[in-house]
């Protein structure tokens, strides 16, 4: 998990990528009638306009809020660090899906003015069990893997081993 500010920065940019990535491939899906490979091609230019957004909503509104939250659920020694994992993820979800779809509505479906909220409400609750299964099934071990790998302590030798 990440140490550092940097790494914190590193790893929130490539989870709201995966995230938001995978949540435009699945509305798009939905929108088309099902998944193929336009749908991937599709998406990106939406992840431009997306992504940034979800970045600045996340680490300005709703790591802060989570991270208190997810201390207060779990408490100050859980008992695994999967405990608080599941917390920040849940809790992340929870935040962000609602915060997006409000986005997505406003930017990307545009309804007329008296459906807005109802077009809100039903983006954020097909979107939701969606973000849920994707942040614990696919984005989060595939982000903490990758972030592993990438920050991973390298092991110091002393050149002798070489020889």
């Amino acid at each position: 998990m990440p140490q550092s500010r940097t790494q914190k920065l590193v790893f929130t940019i490539m989870m709201v990528l995966v995230m938001v990535y995978g949540m435009i491939c699945y509305n798009i899906s939905l929108e088309v009638g099902g998944l193929s490979n336009f749908v991937f091609v599709a998406g990106l230019p939406e992840l431009a306009f997306m992504g940034p957004v979800a970045l600045v909503l996340d680490l300005f509104v709703v790591s802060p809020i989570v991270g208190r939250r997810a201390a207060k659920l779990v408490g100050p020694s859980p008992k695994t660090p999967f405990a608080m994992v599941a917390a920040i993820s849940a809790l992340s979800v929870q935040m962000m899906c609602p915060l997006m779809s409000l986005v997505a509505t406003l930017a990307i479906k545009r309804p007329a003015a008296p459906d807005i909220v109802s077009t809100w409400i039903q983006t954020a609750i097909l979107n939701l069990p969606m973000a849920l299964l994707w942040q614990f099934f696919v984005a989060g071990p595939v982000v903490r893997g990758a972030f592993g790998a990438l920050f991973r302590p390298r092991a110091v030798t002393s050149g002798n081993e070489a020889r």
